[in-house]
């Protein structure tokens, strides 16, 4: 049976009985379908064609057998360590795998110091593979560098996070570093089309029949991520063949993942891009965009309390005092969030959400405060008008202290005719409000005042 066309029928495993018996019904003697079908070559490398297809760096570097250090930087199932593995082997050199979540620097060291004694003796040259090379903090990568260096190891470190933010600038100026990128649907469809008809590695011969549509949800729900895709497809055919006729369709898919877990990472750089996104929607009065960024975040595990605190932000500074009640409900929602908890609290951070997207929108007080810090840093002593002050002794009242203060409360309109600039700032302006919401009438409230203090003479008072 070959294979259906997208989307409009089944894909069937192909083989013996006898190849039927093993792999995922064999009671788990065999590794998972994703370390299985782990691409050898660079030809079976899928989605990364600029960097594996010809005249791509990794292709070079495999025909020239040899191999700079490297950082791969790219999402979760993505074939870093896929890839790795094929550049050691097609350069003939061994690979040492290492991970920094499971061991520490003093393993590292170890272990590039055998290199370099193998190295030394006339052995072949070692690659040292540090997956998650982001968990050694920025002291502890200072490890590495002597090794890179002499050229006693080449060093290939692995990670979803940006080199620039986690890399200690030393290192990462002697590693060179390559993005991959997420899988799109199309390429995860090859993968686990390639699955299901491998006979040898994949689920080929298993009697297990995918309907199209079921295979398009799979990539789909997978998110970018090829171990994710095939661990689905793993135990959606185990369903299958245990709980109904070996038919694979998109309610089966649904029963194996049983919640799709969306793609964020809250320690990561994932968790700053969707924070990211969601404050740029709602600043752009994006309703929808805003919610979906949103739910992202909550369904990928983000602290709602940290949702809060960036809406209480955006309150201030992007619609500001063109409605002041913003901050009202972004302090509500605040304090549903710290009241209630997850999940309920899901609909408190959306209802804030869409009324800051809906909310007119004015960056005067940003920019406001933004003027101001300005101001301090490059005067910042700049002494207290007089008039100002408080004299609460006879000597302070002696030296003018609060001579000349005008009770604003006594004043016609309340307004008093005085300047409470520094004498260095009298009649600069900082706040400028916008043309929107609320900051109309703000405006004509300043234009107000501003008339007041001329027509009382808007000085400074006489002694200060």
């Amino acid at each position: 049976m070959g294979t259906a066309p997208r989307g409009t029928g089944p894909m069937q495993g192909r083989g013996t009985e006898g190849e039927r018996a093993g792999g995922l019904f064999d009671g788990g003697t065999r590794p998972p379908l994703a370390d299985r079908m782990r691409p050898r070559t660079l030809d079976e490398v899928v989605g990364q064609e600029r960097l594996t297809g010809p005249g791509g760096p990794f292709r070079t570097f495999a025909e020239a057998g040899e191999l700079p250090s490297m950082v791969l930087w790219g999402p979760p199932g993505t074939g870093k360590t896929t890839i790795a593995r094929i550049l050691a082997s097609a350069v003939g050199w061994e690979m040492v795998r290492f991970s920094a979540v499971l061991s520490g620097v003093r393993e590292a060291r170890e272990i590039m110091a055998r290199a370099q004694r193998n190295r030394r003796a006339g052995g072949g040259r070692t690659v040292l593979f540090v997956d998650e090379i982001h968990r050694f903090n920025k002291a502890q990568q200072d490890a590495f560098l002597p090794y890179v260096e002499s050229g006693d190891i080449v060093l290939i470190g692995a990670t979803t996070e940006n080199p620039s933010c986690e890399l200690n600038r030393a290192l990462l100026s002697r590693l060179t570093v390559y993005t991959l990128d997420p899988l799109g649907e199309e390429a995860l469809l090859t993968v686990l089309r390639r699955a299901l008809d491998d006979p040898e590695r994949g689920l080929g011969g298993s009697g297990v029949v995918v309907e199209g549509a079921a295979l398009e949800t799979i990539a789909r729900m997978a998110a970018g991520d090829a171990r994710q895709a095939l661990n689905t497809l793993e135990v959606a055919a185990g369903l299958a063949r245990t709980t109904g006729d070996g038919t694979v369709d998109p309610a089966t898919v649904e029963r194996a993942v049983q919640e799709a877990v969306a793609v964020y990472d809250k320690g990561g750089e994932a968790h700053y891009d969707l924070i990211s996104a969601l404050h740029k929607s709602v600043r752009n009065s994006d309703v929808d965009a805003a919610l979906y960024w949103l739910v992202r975040m909550l369904e990928g595990g983000a602290d709602p309390r940290f949702i809060a605190r960036r809406l209480l932000r955006i309150a201030s500074e992007d619609v500001g005092m063109a409605d002041p009640r913003a901050l009202q409900q972004a302090a509500a929602a605040a304090h549903a969030v710290e009241h209630v908890g997850m999940p309920e609290c899901d609909l408190a951070l959306a209802q804030c959400a869409v009324y800051l997207a809906l909310a007119p929108k004015s960056n005067a007080l940003y920019t406001a405060v933004k003027r101001v810090r300005a101001e301090v840093r490059e005067r910042p002593g700049l002494p207290v008008p007089l008039h100002l002050r408080n004299a609460p002794t006879r000597l302070m009242g002696e030296l003018g202290y609060g001579r000349g203060y005008r009770y604003a409360h006594d004043e016609p309109g309340g307004v008093a005719d005085m300047e409470c600039l520094p004498d260095e700032l009298e009649g600069v302006r900082f706040y400028r409000p916008g043309s929107d919401g609320w900051e109309v009438r703000i405006r004509e409230r300043l234009e107000e005042i501003a008339r007041r203090r001329k027509q009382r003479g808007g000085r400074r008072p006489a002694g200060s």
